[in-house]
């Protein structure tokens, strides 16, 4: 007989499978209807696709013509066209160097997420892979071709707007929420001027405006290349509303903690640096994350003003007479590729906030 101090196993109702979707799926009649309207939906949708996108699907196709007349899917649009897919309008010849250069900011991106890396060498590693990627971009340097940054596109395109945007545009959010809060009322006011003004327009606007206006304002003979001026919008533009996450997340810190880094002497900065913001900013990682992911996905719009970053190098192959009417296949291809760098940041953004989690978990 089992001493009553032994610990007893639960109950065999609450533990195993069968348990975890009574509870999960069938915990009432509403969740019971709507997992039986899924599990419908997917017993629907996906035959469907597999048929559609594998059993009945073209890969090795020699002409479109091939495809054309048959229900199943033609990759073989992708194996013709994604070299221009990804790598837009530069010269063919040297697309080995665009390539190059995303594994480098790749690289310097998973570098930066390794808590190994957390540390002042990580600066001069960032400095190091920017001049690698600008020398492979642009080229006129150790035999390489020169290519003007009009004729970049395509991925590399798409990763430079949306690193150089985030990295630049983080800095200067974090002042803007400081500035904001600020106890100097003309600080405080150009700040919030700044940040209103900004967040009360689209990202389409920023970029129209710097594209036809910003030239408008620079001294003659002085003049921004297309690229540049996009890039500056799309900075701005994220700075103001990282500024306000951060903001929400300097409110969410308790006035105890403030008051606690005054009577210890320490000055502004250094009350903000270690005790503050480093608070604040474990408060506001999931948002900060979600602002992250919508920059990568907001290039695409830089295609207003005729740059051919990921989206626009798509469309422009389809634009070909012999392969059209393969819209679905390569915006599959495509949204796989977003797909893969904004799931990568949200699983990421999940384990740093469980790593950061040092207390108040519920």
């Amino acid at each position: 007989m089992a001493s009553v101090s032994e610990s007893l196993p639960p109950p065999s109702s609450t533990t195993g499978p069968i348990a975890w979707v009574r509870e999960r799926l069938f915990s009432s009649p509403l969740n019971a209807v709507l997992t039986i309207l899924a599990v419908w939906l997917l017993v629907m949708i996906i035959p469907a696709l597999i048929e559609w996108g594998l059993v009945q699907a073209h890969f090795t196709a020699a002409t479109s013509a091939e495809c054309r007349g048959h229900p199943g899917a033609c990759w073989a649009f992708i194996g013709e066209k994604y070299r221009f897919i990804l790598f837009g309008l530069y010269p063919y010849d040297e697309q080995w160097r665009p390539l190059l250069a995303v594994l480098v900011l790749i690289g310097l991106i998973v570098a930066t997420c390794m808590p190994l890396f957390w540390k002042p060498r990580l600066i001069v590693i960032w400095a190091v892979g920017l001049v690698v990627v600008g020398v492979l971009m642009w080229g006129g340097v150790f035999g390489l071709t020169y290519v003007e940054d009009t004729n970049w596109g395509g991925l590399p395109l798409t990763l430079i707007l949306a690193t150089f945007g985030i990295a630049v545009a983080f800095p200067l959010g974090l002042l803007l929420a400081l500035g904001r809060r600020s106890r100097m009322p003309a600080i405080k006011t150009l700040c919030i001027i700044y940040i209103e003004l900004i967040r009360g327009v689209p990202l389409i606007s920023l970029l129209f405006m710097s594209s036809v206006m910003l030239p408008l304002f620079l001294p003659e003979g002085f003049s921004i290349d297309k690229l540049l001026r996009a890039q500056i919008a799309i900075i701005l533009f994220s700075a103001a509303y990282i500024a306000e996450v951060v903001r929400g997340g300097l409110q969410a810190i308790p006035k105890g903690q403030y008051e606690g880094a005054d009577s210890l002497g320490l000055s502004y900065a250094q009350k903000m640096g270690f005790v503050i913001l480093p608070q604040a900013l474990k408060i506001v990682i999931p948002p900060m994350v979600s602002l992250f992911i919508s920059a990568f996905k907001d290039t695409s719009l830089v295609v207003i003003i005729g740059i051919y970053d990921l989206m626009q190098s798509t469309k422009a192959s389809l634009n070909d007479p012999a392969w059209r009417g393969f819209s679905i296949e390569a915006y599959i291809f495509i949204a796989a590729i977003y797909f893969v760098f904004c799931f990568s940041m949200s699983k990421y953004s999940r384990n740093l906030e469980e790593r950061l989690a040092t207390g108040h978990k519920r």
